[in-house]
């Protein structure tokens, strides 16, 4: 594997972790009654999103150019990470909605 597509895999796995890491943090401010500190740190589990994204477009973009790239166990824990991350984020959302709800 090549340092450029290494590269990509950390970013995929670094920010996704990132995000879910937000999402998780947004979970337990809003069980705290702290909604501006919860949208903050949705905010940013989504910024690490894109930035997660832009590392997976650019392996996909290599592919698509017909640059091939050997599928390593990393890759698909990069890419599962990515998934979780999203699904995590998306939850963490309805999660602070409905504490929201109770609080008001």
């Amino acid at each position: 594997m090549d340092e450029a597509n290494l590269e990509s895999i950390m970013g995929l796995i670094v920010n996704a972790g990132n995000a879910k890491s937000d999402a998780m943090e947004a979970i337990q401010a809003a069980k705290a009654g702290k909604f501006d500190e919860a949208a903050e740190k949705i905010k940013s589990a989504e910024a690490s999103l894109v930035e997660a994204h832009h590392s997976q477009t650019g392996l996909l973009t290599k592919e698509a150019q017909g640059e091939h790239m050997t599928v390593t166990l990393l890759t698909v824990h990069s890419q599962d990470h990515l998934m979780t991350a999203i699904a995590f984020t998306d939850l963490a959302k309805e999660i602070i909605e409905l504490h929201q709800k109770i609080a008001d």
